[in-house]
C-alpha cells in the first residue's frame, strides 16, 4: 500500500500484501454504550467467527461511549483474556464520535463497525472487507434494502428506513441504497482522507461519510445481508430521525453552496479510467455537452422571460442588456457547477468575471442583431424581435461553450496536478 500520498488526496487502490503484515489487517470496532449484558457475548461470537473463517490478522476494538454501568469493566476483562481484543473509553456519548477516534488512531488498512447485537448475519462479513482487502472499493456497507437480503423487522422501522433512504436519494442525490444499517467497512487510507471533514458525531455520521464519499468519486460496494431486528434496541427513533433530517439539511446546505472542499479530493491518475487522457479524445466532452445544452436551454427561457418583463417598461436595447447581464451570472453560476464540476468558492469570482466577457460578446452579437432589425424595419413586432433574439442566441451559444471550455474553465474541474506523473513514480508502469 502507498505511503507517501498526500493527506489531501484520495489514495490509489492497491490489493494489500497477502503476507508480511506486522499489523492487523482488519480492524471491527465495536461501538457500546452501557451493554454490560450483550457485550461478552458479542465479542466472543465475533471472534470465534473470525479465527474460523477470515483469512488475515484482525483486532476487535470496544469503543465505550461514556457507560455508566459495568461495561468498562467487561470490555478490560475481554481485553485481558482474548488476545485479538482491545478497548478505547471516550468519555463523551456518541457513535460517531467513537468511530472517528478508533478509526483515526487505528494502524489497520482495513477498518469496519457493527453493532453490539450482532443484527447482520456474520457470514457477510467477509464479502464486506473483500472489495477493500482487494484494491476493487473504497468503502462497503451491508444493504437490508437490496432484493437479495433477508430482513425480519417490524413494520415501523421498515418504513422509517425506507423512507429515510428515499429522502437522501430525493434530497442529497445518493446513490446508495441503505445508510443506516449498522455494518459498515471503509479503507484506512481513506479514512483519513474523509474523516476531517465529517461533523457529525452521532447516528448522522454514517450517511455524512456516504454522501462525501460519492460525491468525491469513491467506489462503495454493497453487500446484501441477512437481517434480524433487536426487540430491546434502545435507539430513540423519533430523536435520532430529527438529528438524521437536521444533518441532511445542514449537507445539502453545504453542497449546495459549495462549501465543502470536494475539490481537494483528487483522484490519482488511473484509478478512474475515465480520467485517463487519451490522444484525439477531448475528456468529457459529451457529458459537458449535455450539461451545456441543458443549462442553455434554461438560461435562454429565463432570458427571454426577463427580456419580456424589461421590455413592458424600457427600451429594446436596455432590455436586452439587462436581461443578458442577469442570465449571464445564473448561466455561468450554472455552468461552473452542472457542466464542468467546479466546487468551492476558489476562483468564483474570476470565473464570473470571465463569464461577463463572454457576456459581453453574446450582448455584441444580439444588439448587433437588434440594430439591424430596426435599419431594416421602424417598428417591427415584439414577436420578430423574440424571434432574432433566438436566432443570435443560438449563434452565440456555440461561442460561449468553446469558449468556456477552453478559457474560464479549461481544467473542468479536476486537479490536473494529480495527474502530473514523473518518471520515477511507480504508477507509471502500470
Amino acid at each position: 500500500m502507498r505511503t507517501d500520498t498526500p493527506p489531501d488526496v484520495l489514495p490509489s487502490r492497491d490489493h494489500l500484501p497477502a503476507a508480511g503484515r506486522d499489523v492487523p489487517v482488519l480492524d471491527v470496532v465495536i461501538p457500546v454504550h452501557n451493554e454490560e449484558k450483550d457485550l461478552g457475548p458479542c465479542v466472543l461470537r465475533l471472534r470465534d467467527h473470525l479465527a474460523r473463517t477470515f483469512p488475515y490478522p484482525f483486532r476487535i476494538t470496544v469503543a465505550d461511549n461514556a457507560s455508566t454501568d459495568r461495561t468498562p469493566q467487561v470490555a478490560a476483562e475481554l481485553t485481558g483474556s482474548v488476545t485479538e481484543v482491545r478497548h478505547v473509553r471516550l468519555d463523551e456519548k456518541g457513535r460517531g464520535r467513537a468511530l472517528r477516534a478508533v478509526w483515526s488512531a487505528s494502524d489497520a488498512p482495513v477498518l469496519a463497525y457493527m453493532d453490539v447485537d450482532l443484527s447482520t448475519d456474520l457470514n457477510a462479513l467477509l464479502p464486506l472487507v473483500a472489495p477493500l482487502i482487494s484494491g476493487h472499493s473504497d468503502l462497503a456497507i451491508g444493504s437490508r434494502l437490496a432484493r437479495s437480503s433477508r430482513v425480519v423487522r417490524g413494520p415501523k422501522r421498515e418504513f422509517i428506513s425506507r423512507a429515510y433512504n428515499l429522502i437522501l436519494r430525493g434530497s442529497l442525490h445518493a446513490r446508495f441504497s441503505d445508510a443506516q444499517c449498522g455494518f459498515k467497512a471503509i479503507r484506512g487510507d481513506v479514512a483519513r482522507v474523509l474523516l476531517p471533514l465529517v461533523e457529525d458525531t452521532g447516528w448522522f455520521f454514517d450517511t455524512e461519510l456516504l454522501v462525501l464519499a460519492e460525491r468525491a468519486g469513491l467506489r462503495i460496494h454493497e453487500v446484501p445481508v441477512d437481517w434480524v431486528d433487536d426487540p430491546d434496541s434502545t435507539v430513540h427513533i423519533v430523536r435520532t430521525a430529527a438529528d438524521d433530517l437536521k444533518g441532511v439539511w445542514r449537507v445539502g446546505r453545504a453542497l449546495a453552496v459549495g462549501a465543502l472542499p470536494l475539490d481537494r479530493l483528487a483522484r490519482p491518475f488511473g484509478d478512474d479510467p475515465r480520467d485517463r487522457g487519451i490522444s484525439g479524445v477531448p475528456g468529457g466532452l459529451t457529458r459537458q455537452l449535455v450539461g451545456f445544452c441543458v443549462v442553455g436551454a434554461l438560461s435562454t427561457l429565463f432570458y427571454l422571460l426577463l427580456y419580456s418583463g424589461f421590455r413592458t417598461f424600457t427600451g429594446s436595447q436596455a432590455a436586452n442588456a439587462l436581461a443578458l447581464l442577469v442570465s449571464a451570472v445564473a448561466n455561468t453560476a450554472a455552468n461552473r457547477r452542472l457542466t464542468f464540476g467546479v466546487r468551492g468558492r476558489d476562483r468564483a469570482v474570476r470565473h464570473q468575471a470571465q463569464g461577463l466577457v463572454v457576456f459581453a460578446i453574446g450582448l455584441a452579437l444580439t444588439s448587433g442583431s437588434l440594430a439591424a432589425l430596426d435599419a431594416a424595419s421602424a417598428h417591427p413586432a415584439h414577436s420578430t424581435e423574440v424571434a432574432v433574439l433566438l436566432a443570435a442566441n443560438l449563434a452565440a451559444t456555440v461561442l460561449r461553450f468553446l469558449l468556456l471550455r477552453a478559457w474560464v474553465f479549461p481544467d473542468g474541474g479536476t486537479d490536473t496536478t494529480s495527474r502530473t506523473l514523473t518518471p520515477h513514480d511507480p504508477r507509471n508502469a502500470r
